[in-house]
């Protein structure tokens, strides 16, 4: 967490609640869910993350701590946006970050404060040596979250769903 912004937990999610958000099942994410999540979550936008986080859990239901979940705001008690890695730390004992946050809580320092609370969670884990974020050139607001931590740019790719990224990566160890 950053100093002076809101305090976040990021709160794991089954796969069957991953799979429920995926195909907008919302009486399914209303039954399953530990949280209670807005209908925002289940929105088209978000629809592609939540198949690709419910088939990693499917294949390996241990990934379910590692991949994306909710960023909860405990003091106020909503569910304000969505962070994980995109699996566990890899051979070179890097993860990457993945983050988004719902519409109306936007600009409120919760992105900033879930990457907050993914590095300690990297920083705690002893496989994890490198964190990385991608992030495509024209998202100002993903840069200006990024920006206090320090990442460095390491390089490009191109995503297929989302086309040209920077590569930052800050390491933990």
């Amino acid at each position: 967490m950053t100093s002076g912004g809101p305090r976040v937990e990021l709160v794991p999610l089954s796969g069957p609640v991953l799979a429920a958000l995926a195909g907008g099942d919302l009486a399914a994410v209303d039954a399953l869910s530990p949280v209670p999540l807005p209908p925002s979550f289940a929105c088209p936008e978000w629809a592609p993350v939540w198949r690709m986080r419910a088939a990693q859990v499917a294949a390996d239901p241990g990934v379910a701590t590692w991949v994306t979940g909710v960023v909860w705001d405990p003091d106020r008690r909503v569910a304000v946006g969505r962070a994980g890695f995109h699996g566990p730390p890899d051979a070179r004992g890097m993860v990457e970050v993945g983050y988004a946050t719902v519409p109306e809580h936007r600009r409120l320092g919760y992105a900033r404060a879930a990457v907050a609370a993914l590095l300690d969670r990297a920083r705690g884990e002893p496989d994890v040596r490198v964190v990385r974020l991608s992030i495509t050139p024209d998202n100002v607001a993903s840069q200006r979250v990024a920006r206090p931590f320090d990442f460095r740019e390491v390089g490009e790719q191109v995503d297929p769903e989302d086309g040209l990224e920077v590569v930052l990566e800050l390491d933990v160890r």
